[in-house]
């Protein structure tokens, strides 16, 4: 379990930190306090391993109990709750090392993606060493989702694919499948079926161009 400490001025809004804790697997609020000398005091009691933080505390600002708690050895981490806005502060919460900051008014599901995101970093460093940059990575959420390549039709080459995506990238305006056809160096009906995949994909945008006879052309262009 991963022990909670709310610390929160106002005990209607503390009482409501802690249900939506409690409704997390593998949370539990240990206790509460109410100013920053109690949620000193407390964090000494309790030791906790996870600190929710409110800002705007009667008896000093929020950031200044970081410093204090590691200053009296407590290497809990601490998630940042406020109304607080200003970039200064934010920038101020980072440079303390809080592993979120979670802006008011919220609800239980907002919370809960947090706490979960931050108990799957504390997993990563349950072992004595970290494997390799990927868990460091982890530990610090600086995973992202892996990129999904589409596959690519009966016949297409990925060789082929990325030439014609490298010439629509590099494309000054849009390109005509027959326009592709030359930069690339194969014929206009593969051209055309690589750019209508690009399409279908939503890699590539397609625009008509109307001429005075005829049907008409149909012109590519890179989707940023």
């Amino acid at each position: 379990m991963i022990d909670v400490l709310v610390v929160e001025d106002d005990f209607m809004v503390a009482r409501i930190h802690r249900g939506f804790v409690e409704g997390v697997e593998g949370f539990r609020v240990v206790g509460s306090a109410n100013c920053g000398e109690q949620a000193l005091a407390a964090a000494a009691e309790l030791q906790p391993d996870l600190v929710l933080l409110d800002l705007y505390l009667p008896d000093m600002f929020g950031l200044e109990v970081i410093p204090r708690l590691r200053t009296a050895g407590h290497d809990c981490d601490v998630l940042v709750i406020s109304a607080a806005r200003e970039a200064e502060t934010v920038r101020g919460a980072v440079r303390h090392g809080v592993v979120d900051y979670l802006l008011k008014p919220f609800d239980a599901g907002d919370l809960k993606e947090r706490l979960e995101r931050y108990s799957a970093r504390r997993g990563n460093l349950r072992a004595p060493l970290v494997s390799g940059q990927a868990d460091v990575d982890r530990a610090l959420g600086r995973v992202t989702s892996p990129t999904v390549t589409p596959t690519l039709p009966k016949g297409m080459s990925v060789e082929t694919a990325e030439l014609v995506e490298r010439a629509l990238r590099a494309a000054d305006g849009t390109l005509s499948a027959a326009e592709c056809a030359t930069l690339v160096g194969i014929s206009r009906v593969s051209a055309r079926r690589y750019l209508e995949y690009l399409s279908v994909t939503g890699r590539a945008v397609v625009s008509l161009r109307y001429g005075h006879a005829g049907r008409p052309e149909r012109r590519y262009h890179w989707h940023a």
